[in-house]
């Protein structure tokens, strides 16, 4: 999401008349997209505010302007903090960062119309804002805002822009995006649209090759929305189906508002519909008071689950959070570290045997890029391929897969291959 953010605001600031720089020393504006969900995340901010802070005290003359999800509703701690940060902007608020740059935006149709040049096959589009979850460890409602959902007239024109240019790949975009158009049924909308109802939207564009999709909640995906996966050709097959804890006090204690079971009936939901489709999950070890037989249950659904890939974090509180006001972080930082090891001990095992059941077969692969010698790009269960052979990014390339690790596929593009 912040990837898109930045894209936008950069796209912005060209229409404006204004021209990126490949050097802080050469810029009169720099600005600094935050993420905050994790403190790891927060510390590199701050320290690079400490090194643009140091650059500007040597004389080096550019205003800085923080944006992103360190800036919330409120911005007097940052101000405090930071008071050599010349302007502070929400998320998807650009005023403030214009502003300091002398340049008027007040018009209001400047950013509905304002799309970034891709730079790449593939581009993040996003279609809903906000989170109206407030689980208890994510800062992301407070400082994202509650959930909106942009016009489908308004996304379709954003990827057909990207289309034009290049891009073959779009990834649609939500803090969970499931609930995409939940917000204009809530407002009386008749025959209100779903994520289903996008993706059959956009999915005529022409030069468009492949819709992906992020982040899910399992609450929000509905039998219509798999199904519209299932039934058309260019939506990948692949679930960004974040679970979080094995344990259904913990995820009570999250705030997750699912029990365990309800997440497993809309997981066989998805296989019963696609028995192949890939899965990705995302796991927090450590969270406020997870007991050993807690965190064992967490395993021992991910080695019954077996999924693709699995992102897994240990828990950092985050201020202004529900479990930072009334939750104590009491699993040690060692127990921590030895849960997060043992998921990505499992993560390694069951993605390698995962990925030995490519071995032999031909996988159609975007071409993305090319590095020491060999292409790269992802198949649609967006498994990473590395290939050698004939091919140019952008094209659709069939490869034979030679070799296989936890992380990537190895192979060797075929003779003919199918130009985009």
């Amino acid at each position: 999401m912040n990837v898109a953010d930045s894209r936008k605001l950069g796209a912005g600031l060209d229409r404006a008349g204004c021209t990126a720089v490949d050097a802080i020393e050469d810029a009169d504006l720099v600005v600094l997209n935050t993420c905050s969900v994790r403190e790891h995340a927060e510390d590199r901010a701050i320290g690079q505010l400490g090194r643009l802070k140091k650059m500007r005290s040597k004389g080096k003359a550019f205003k800085i302007a923080v944006m992103g999800c360190m800036v919330g509703v409120r911005d007097d701690d940052l101000r405090r903090r930071f008071p050599y940060v010349d302007a502070f902007a929400r998320p998807q608020d650009f005023g403030p960062i214009m502003e300091i740059a002398g340049i008027d935006d007040s018009g209001g149709e400047f950013w509905p119309t304002t799309f970034a040049t891709p730079d790449s096959v593939t581009a993040f589009v996003p279609v809903i804002h906000g989170c109206d979850k407030f689980c208890t460890y994510c800062v992301v409602p407070y400082r994202r805002g509650r959930e909106k959902s942009r016009t489908v007239e308004d996304i379709r024109n954003e990827v057909a822009h990207y289309c034009a240019r290049g891009v073959r790949e779009v990834t649609l975009l939500g803090q969970t995006v499931e609930a995409y158009g939940q917000d204009f049924a809530a407002d009386g909308l008749l025959a209100a649209p779903d994520l289903g109802d996008l993706m059959r939207a956009i999915h005529d564009v022409p030069g468009l090759e492949r819709i992906r999709f992020l982040t899910s909640y399992p609450k929000d995906m509905t039998a219509r929305i798999i199904d519209a996966v299932a039934e058309l050709p260019k939506v990948c097959e692949h679930f960004y189906f974040p679970v979080q804890s094995g344990d259904d006090a913990v995820l009570e204690r999250m705030r997750r508002g699912y029990t365990l079971d309800e997440y497993l009936l809309k997981h066989e939901m998805v296989r019963a519909r696609m028995p192949d489709a890939a899965m990705a999950t995302d796991i927090i070890v450590g969270f406020c008071g997870e007991t050993d037989a807690e965190f064992q249950h967490t395993y021992d659904l991910l080695e019954r689950l077996r999924f693709d890939k699995v992102h897994a974090a240990a828990y950092s509180p985050r201020p202004g959070t529900i479990a930072y006001r009334t939750l104590a972080d009491d699993v040690p930082a060692e127990a921590k570290q030895e849960r997060l090891r043992a998921i990505e001990q499992l993560e390694a095992r069951v993605s390698f045997e995962i990925n030995q059941k490519f071995l032999d077969t031909v996988q159609q692969v975007l071409v993305e890029s090319r590095r020491e010698g060999r292409w790269s790009g992802r198949n649609l269960p967006n498994k990473l391929v590395h290939f050698e052979g004939d091919a140019s990014i952008g094209q659709m390339v069939d490869v034979r897969i030679e070799h296989a690790t936890a992380w990537s596929l190895q192979g060797t593009a075929l003779p003919a291959t199918v130009p985009v």
